[in-house]
C-alpha cells in the first residue's frame, strides 16, 4: 500500500480508504456485525487505515434495531485506534421522503460532535466532514465550529462534503481545510474543474461513489435485482437493463486496461483516480472485493494511460448515473 498527506494536516493517508456506509446502509439492509468489523480488519491488514463513516449512515436490523455505523467502525477499528485515521461527518439528516434535511448551526454541530465521539469510542475525530453545505448557515460560521473543535482537541482536521470552490474558498480563509469530499468517478466527473483549485489550496480531494455504486465492477448484467425498501441502488439509472448496453464502450475500455494491467475493473477505475492526485473510498461488503481494490494501488498508471482514458471517456456514450439525494 502507497501513502500520502491528507492536504495541508500532514496526516497521512493510504492512497485509497474504505467508505463504510454499505456495511450498514442504503445498500442492503445491515450486514452481520461479527463479518464486517472482520472486513475493516482485513482492510487495515491490506494496509488501509483510512476509514470513513457519518452520524446518519444507520440502518434497521431484522429486529427493528437501529444500527449506527459509527459505532461497528469503533469496535472493529478500537484495538488499533492509534494507527488508523477515522473520517466522519455531520449535518445532514434523511427525511422519510428520502431527501436530506441539513442542518450546521453551531449548536447541532457541538451535539453532532458528541455523538459521534461516543457511539465511535473515542476522544477525537482524525477528520470530520460538514455532509453537505447549509444554505442557511455562512461557511464562515461553519469553519469558526470548527476552529473551536480543533483548539478543544476533539477534532484534527476538517473538510466539506459535495461543495463547490467558492464555499471552498470561504471555508478555508476562516479555518484552514484538509479535504473536500465529493462524487467522483469515471461515469461522474461534474467535479473535474475543480481539482486544480484545491491542489492549489493544498486540499486533498476525496472521492466517494467512485466505482458509480459499485457498476464499474463490471460485474452487472442488468438483471439483479434490489431490494427496494434498503437498497439505493434499485432507483439508480445506471443499474437499468437498457444502461448495460449504453454503456457498452465504457465497460469493453475497463476490460481492455484490466487484461493490459491483470487487475479487475475496479481496480483500474480506481488506479485512475489515484492518478489524478485523488483518494478513492469504495466500499464493499465482500472480502473478495476488498482485495481486489485494494490491489489498485499497486497499479501504475503512466500520464499517457490516464489521458488516453479520460479523452475516450470524454467522446463516449454512457447511460445517467446516480448523482446523490436532493436536500429539503
Amino acid at each position: 500500500m502507497r501513502y500520502r498527506r491528507l492536504g495541508k494536516s500532514g496526516i497521512k493517508v493510504s492512497v485509497m480508504g474504505l467508505g463504510c456506509m454499505g456495511m450498514t446502509h442504503a445498500y442492503g439492509a445491515p450486514s452481520d456485525e461479527t463479518e464486517m468489523i472482520k472486513q475493516m480488519r482485513l482492510a487495515a491488514e491490506l494496509g488501509i487505515n483510512f476509514f470513513d463513516t457519518a452520524e446518519c449512515y444507520t440502518g434497521t436490523d431484522a429486529d427493528g434495531h437501529i444500527v449506527y455505523n459509527e459505532e461497528l467502525v469503533g469496535r472493529a477499528l478500537a484495538h488499533i485506534r492509534d494507527s488508523v485515521i477515522i473520517a466522519s461527518k455531520f449535518g445532514v439528516s434523511h427525511a422519510a421522503n428520502g431527501m436530506l434535511v441539513t442542518d450546521s448551526r453551531p449548536e447541532t454541530i457541538r451535539k453532532s460532535i458528541e455523538g459521534s465521539l461516543r457511539r465511535l469510542g473515542t476522544d477525537h475525530i482524525d477528520l470530520y466532514y460538514q455532509h453537505r453545505p447549509d444554505p442557511d448557515i455562512p461557511p464562515e460560521e461553519v469553519a469558526g465550529a470548527m476552529s473551536d473543535l480543533i483548539r478543544e482537541g476533539k477534532i484534527c482536521a476538517w473538510g466539506v462534503s459535495e461543495a463547490r470552490t467558492e464555499y471552498i474558498r470561504r471555508a478555508d480563509a476562516e479555518c484552514g481545510m484538509t479535504a473536500v469530499q465529493n462524487r467522483f468517478s469515471m461515469m461522474y466527473r461534474s467535479y473535474e474543474d475543480m481539482l486544480p483549485d484545491v491542489a492549489d489550496m493544498d486540499i486533498a480531494f476525496v472521492a466517494h461513489s467512485p466505482l458509480a455504486n459499485g457498476f464499474l465492477s463490471g460485474r452487472y448484467d442488468g438483471t439483479a435485482q434490489f431490494d427496494k425498501r434498503y437498497d439505493y441502488r434499485s432507483d439508480m439509472l445506471q443499474f437499468r437493463p437498457e444502461s448495460i448496453d449504453k454503456n457498452h464502450e465504457l465497460l469493453a475500455l475497463l476490460d481492455r486496461f484490466s487484461n493490459e494491467k491483470n487487475a479487475s475493473p475496479a481496480a483500474i477505475s480506481l488506479a485512475w483516480l489515484i492518478s489524478k492526485g485523488i483518494i478513492p473510498i469504495p466500499g464493499t461488503r465482500k472480502a473478495e472485493r476488498l482485495r481486489e481494490n485494494a490491489g489498485a494501488a499497486d497499479i501504475e498508471l503512466t500520464k499517457e494511460e490516464t489521458a488516453s482514458i479520460d479523452a475516450a471517456l470524454d467522446g463516449m456514450e454512457m447511460s445517467e448515473v446516480f448523482g446523490g439525494h436532493k436536500t429539503a
